[in-house]
């Protein structure tokens, strides 16, 4: 018989294969879907109404899903508009608990600066010149990364990264 794990113990990693998803709830899919297709350069794999049954209660949400690569274990963004409950809430400030921020790697940083400005997105760090250590992204000293950040249309922080050669 299997004993229970004793507090202390090192348990055998769990393997995972990427991140899933990034649900995100907007009070406007038309005005949020340009900025994470013109801007992000994301596609459209799938734009459905989707109904749920919660704790009794039938939730219905227009659901759009952005892809960047196909594949099962690649991981998608999904645009989440409620159609039957309040559209209530507001995005996390930078470093408050909770998830603050999400960040994707991009291969031209001054492409995505160039399309934000065009869309009128918010660029709250403009692309940084050289850029951070890769010590500060967890990873060995020596390479650097350059970032900006920017506020999607419902005041989420973006930030993209750009690895430097």
């Amino acid at each position: 018989m299997a004993q229970c794990p004793r507090p202390g113990d090192i348990l055998p990693a769990v393997p995972i294969k990427n991140v899933s998803h990034i649900a995100i709830g907007v009070r406007d899919m038309e005005a949020a879907l340009p900025f994470w297709t013109d801007v992000v350069g994301l596609h459209v794999t799938l734009d459905t109404e989707e109904r749920f049954t919660i704790g009794g209660e039938e939730i219905r949400r227009r659901g759009v899903y952005l892809r960047e690569q196909e594949g099962p274990d690649e991981p998608f963004i999904v645009l989440d508009e409620q159609l039957t409950r309040a559209k209530s809430g507001e995005p996390k400030p930078l470093f408050d608990i909770g998830v603050h921020h999400f960040g994707f790697w991009v291969d031209d940083i001054d492409a995505i600066a160039s399309r934000a400005r065009a869309a009128g997105t918010p660029i709250i760090v403009e692309p940084s010149e050289r850029g951070a250590d890769t010590v500060t992204y967890g990873e060995p000293p020596g390479g650097f990364v350059r970032s900006m950040f920017v506020r999607d249309p419902d005041g989420n922080t973006v930030q993209f990264d750009q690895r430097v050669t």
